[in-house]
């Protein structure tokens, strides 16, 4: 990576030095911060192939902000980096530099999106392992939640499912997600075998001529309601043991991340999650690096 004087002229650090001192009023402390802020971003985007102020998109300025994550600055130093992009794309824009303004959306990290808690694939099997096959609805409940995670289904998704939509022979589902697109995700042999089972041995019992050809029904026949699936989820984690807030949402996170810490690429689990935007995605990117981070952390011996 270059700091050379050369290659970051064409970002106009010190008239943007001048610009914070004489139009601005910042105090020098403000004009050194922001200076060093700038000047690391200038390095990096050199360093990403963007060689001027103009080749910056939102997709650099939003992975830059994430860099500075990963390299371990505290949230206020970031929101001050946030905030040096923001008053630096302005007077680029004011001086005719630039004919757009990429860091209007960027966020801080006081507004980045948080995951609940995410299952241990350990904690995955002790869940499933708590529906005892004495339950009435075992084989509901276990196929319920071997494809809501299976899949990495959202619970409107999962509880909307019609059996029509099971293609087992195949190993896949077909989903209706967000805006009605329909998309069709692989699922593995435990999923497609406990939906089989449920199949065979109990939804023909439920059936009762109100099930409008859905998969899961409840113990009166009708189409499971959210608050009856997050009940049945609810119940299995206490069982379990599992101390951490988990929702039917924590099923499909847990899903997305297993994927990722297992190798998967970003394009394949977006596509299986239904996400329009890989962005969206991305988010698990930076969960799964958290992660790593807390295993070096864990075992390493400088960690």
């Amino acid at each position: 990576m270059t700091g050379s004087a050369e290659v970051l002229r064409p970002f106009l650090l010190e008239r943007f030095a001048e610009f914070l001192t004489l139009e601005q009023g910042s105090s020098a402390r403000t004009d050194e911060s922001y200076t060093r802020d700038l000047q690391r971003l200038a390095e990096w985007a050199v360093a990403h192939g963007a060689a001027t102020p103009a080749a910056l998109t939102a997709a650099h300025l939003r992975e830059f902000v994430y860099h500075l994550k990963d390299l371990g600055l505290a949230p206020a130093s970031i929101r001050r980096g946030v905030s040096a992009i923001r008053t630096w794309f302005k007077f680029l824009m004011a001086e005719g530099i630039v004919k757009a303004d990429p860091s209007e959306r960027l966020e801080t990290p006081r507004k980045w999106r948080t995951l609940p808690d995410v299952l241990t694939t350990a904690e995955v099997e002790r869940l499933l392992g708590a529906i005892a096959l004495e339950e009435p609805l075992a084989f509901r409940d276990r196929a319920m939640l071997e494809l809501a995670y299976g899949a990495g289904l959202r619970v409107g998704e999962w509880i909307s499912l019609k059996v029509s939509d099971l293609m087992l022979d195949e190993g896949v589902v077909r989903v209706f997600g967000k805006g009605g697109k329909e998309r069709l995700v692989p699922v593995g042999g435990n999923a497609t075998g406990a939906v089989a089972i449920y199949l065979r041995e109990l939804r023909p019992r439920l059936e009762r001529g109100q099930g409008a050809g859905v998969l899961f029904l409840n113990a009166r026949g009708a189409p499971l309601s959210r608050m009856g699936a997050w009940k049945i989820l609810r119940k299995y984690v206490l069982l379990a043991g599992i101390t951490k807030a988990v929702t039917p949402h924590t099923l499909r996170h847990s899903f997305a991340t297993h994927l990722l810490e297992g190798g998967a690429d970003l394009r394949s689990v977006q596509e299986m999650l239904g996400h329009a935007d890989i962005s969206t995605t991305q988010i698990y990117t930076h969960v799964d690096r958290e992660y790593l981070r807390s295993v070096h952390r864990q075992y390493h011996p400088r960690g």
